[in-house]
């Protein structure tokens, strides 16, 4: 008993003719058609939208859904998550700033005399034979 499908591949965008499968076209969605007209409604010159500012404009994604500009959402973090936050943006900041004024040489000699100062414990144990 053979599982193997005889016949050559269909790829997809070919030439019908030539064998090939024609591809299937999307459907745009009713609440899109319905967007547009209403739009069209509106304004059908489309001279006097001219006054009003662009930012009123939906935003039209590449899968094709039209998305409303939201306005920005208030903080809703508590006083102490805010301190919290600053905290940890001051000590970051005064990280990098200690790092950068350090050289790689520095560097280098620091990290040489942690390893030397860490007990045999952490040693890294010899593999093979000897």
């Amino acid at each position: 008993m053979s599982t193997f499908v005889g016949g050559k591949l269909k790829l997809k965008g070919g030439d019908p003719v030539k064998g090939g499968v024609k591809k299937k076209k999307k459907k745009s969605s009713g609440s899109e058609l319905a967007l547009t007209s209403s739009l069209q409604e509106q304004d059908p010159a489309g001279t006097a939208g001219e006054d009003k500012p662009k930012a009123a404009e939906p935003v039209k994604t590449k899968d094709g859904f039209i998305l409303p500009d939201r306005p920005k959402e208030a903080d809703r973090r508590t006083e102490a998550e805010k301190k919290h936050a600053a905290r940890v943006a001051k000590l970051e900041e005064e990280r990098l700033r200690k790092q950068a004024t350090k050289g790689y040489r520095d560097r280098v000699k620091d990290f040489n005399e942690h390893l030397a100062s860490l007990s045999e414990h952490h040693d890294i144990p010899k593999v093979g034979p000897g």
